[in-house]
């Protein structure tokens, strides 16, 4: 059974293992009106995988942020092989052997990866010794299991191939202790597998590698050990082998969590979405769609799973007649609404992007105006309706604001989305399109999300669910299918699908 708050004081860690290599003791950080920290301990120890988990908000970013130097804690310490040090600045902290691999890449696309990796490295002369870096490249790669050509331009490469780059770089300073900051996210099963090779490679390697994530099944799989982070302070310390997805959900959010949404009965219906050889020319749209045809019916949910940029964009604005294909039509209930968002509203569609502020939302308006924005039949000066329809709906989906006028900017990620999905499912639809519906979201959010798309499906909609995490389509999906360079490569029911053979569909084998 995982230690809890309860069990340990806040900031306590699991007993003495392995050699300390990092310590942070007592850290407390604050911003104005925020306790982003207060009295966390941590441990990490030389040949660990140490996860680190936490709902948004609860301090891992601000943790990782004091370790790597960025920030400088208001108090506490920080101890290097039981020695205080004070990291001012990332440039130190890589100096004393803590480097972190961000979620968002920092490399510039027209170098080649030797470029990259020296990029930054005060110790390189002035004139770079290229080949003393190809050759320090080509060994970390063959060390670690990092296949990467020193010469090949950035820009050229895959998401995934583009973080062993990283990786690589980082390993070039020399560190003993490396953050992976939600190094999955984008990567492909077999990608991620690999990945978890190298992981496991450095810690053998006697380094220590902090992988912080949302997704709990991958944590179980790599980490030793899992520190938890409620509040900005430690709920939990466990060893990976004694706890289990439930129990860290748990742990996360201080409440019981139901992470599966409840599945369908099968029975679907009459067609409600169809995309009849649809495609868009990715020289004038973001992302191309080549040849797609597709349906979804009533009461099933139709998974899109695929890597990003391979044509999830504009399936979505097509599909809620966002914009106009190049080529083929787009019926909502045997309507044609190719085009026509107004239309494919009217047909019964509902709309759920997947940039929830600037698409879904105008985030300087209140949460009540916000609710009204896709209604064009109310009347604009019904103010009085618009505040009895909001507190309705705040209430039904639990929307935690302190009341309709409240601006929709100040309310945290998930209830944003919250505002988002009453507005849509409101309108009753016969189809959602939803686009990346729990992207970013605490565990508790997903949760709710999550049911609410059952709810519906089992109430007869139909739902296209485009997401790029496949746990989630695999999870709520009747059936999947796979998106690679704009066209369906791969279709099979959710019961029968395969990790390995989804993977590689995703990566385009066979396409």
């Amino acid at each position: 059974m995982p230690t809890t708050a309860d069990d340990h004081p806040a900031g306590t860690t699991n007993g003495p293992g392995r050699d300390p290599v990092v310590e942070a003791h007592g850290i407390y950080k604050t911003f104005p009106g925020v306790v982003a920290n207060a009295d966390v301990d941590l441990r990490l120890e030389r040949g660990e995988v140490h996860a680190l988990l936490g709902e948004n908000g609860a301090g891992k970013s601000t943790l990782a942020s004091v370790l790597t130097g960025l920030y400088q804690p208001d108090a506490g310490e920080i101890r290097l092989d039981g020695r205080p040090v004070v990291l001012r600045s990332p440039r130190e902290a890589l100096a004393h052997g803590i480097g972190m691999v961000h979620q968002h890449f920092k490399l510039v696309k027209r170098f080649t990866v030797a470029e990259n990796v020296a990029l930054g490295d005060r110790t390189q002369p002035i004139l770079m010794s290229a080949p003393d870096v190809h050759r320090s490249v080509v060994e970390l790669s063959e060390r670690y299991g990092l296949p990467v050509r020193p010469d090949a331009v950035v820009g050229d490469l895959t998401v995934g191939e583009q973080q062993r780059v990283e990786i690589v770089k980082t390993l070039y300073r020399g560190v003993d202790v490396l953050l992976l900051d939600e190094p999955t996210s984008v990567l492909t099963p077999q990608e991620t597998e690999a990945l978890f090779d190298t992981v496991r490679a450095m810690a053998a390697d006697g380094k220590a590698v902090v992988f912080i994530s949302h997704k709990l099944h991958e944590v179980l799989s790599i980490a030793d050990t899992i520190t938890v982070m409620r509040d900005g302070g430690i709920a939990g310390n466990v060893d990976a082998a004694d706890t289990s997805v439930r129990e860290l959900a748990q742990l996360m959010v201080g409440r019981e969590v139901m992470m599966e949404a409840p599945g369908g009965d099968g029975q679907a219906g009459e067609v409600v979405l169809e995309l009849d050889d649809v495609s868009v020319d990715e020289r004038s749209r973001r992302g191309r769609l080549d040849q797609l045809s597709m349906t979804v019916r009533a009461g099933e949910v139709v998974g899109i799973a695929g890597v990003s940029g391979n044509g999830q964009r504009p399936l979505a604005e097509v599909a809620a007649g966002l914009i106009e294909p190049d080529r083929g039509r787009v019926r909502v209930n045997g309507r044609d609404v190719t085009g026509r968002p107004r239309a494919a509203r009217k047909a019964g569609l509902s709309y759920v992007p997947e940039d929830r502020i600037g698409t879904g939302l105008a985030s300087s308006l209140s949460v009540a105006e916000n609710l009204q924005l896709t209604r064009a039949h109310r009347p604009l000066l019904d103010r009085g309706r618009w505040s009895t329809d909001a507190r309705r709906l705040m209430e039904e989906f639990d929307i935690r604001a302190p009341g309709p006028s409240t601006t929709t900017s100040s309310l945290s990620g998930g209830n944003i989305q919250k505002v988002l999905l009453a507005r849509e499912l409101a309108a009753d639809p016969d189809v959602i399109v939803a686009a990346s519906p729990t992207r970013g979201l605490d565990v508790g959010a997903i949760e709710f999300v999550r049911q609410l798309l059952a709810q519906r499906r089992e109430q007869g909609c139909g739902v296209l669910l485009i997401s790029e995490d496949l746990d989630e389509i695999r999870a709520l999906s009747d059936r999947i299918l796979v998106l690679y360079e704009g066209r369906i490569v791969h279709e099979c029911a959710a019961e029968d699908s395969d990790v390995t053979e989804l993977g590689l569909a995703m990566a385009g084998a066979g396409s």
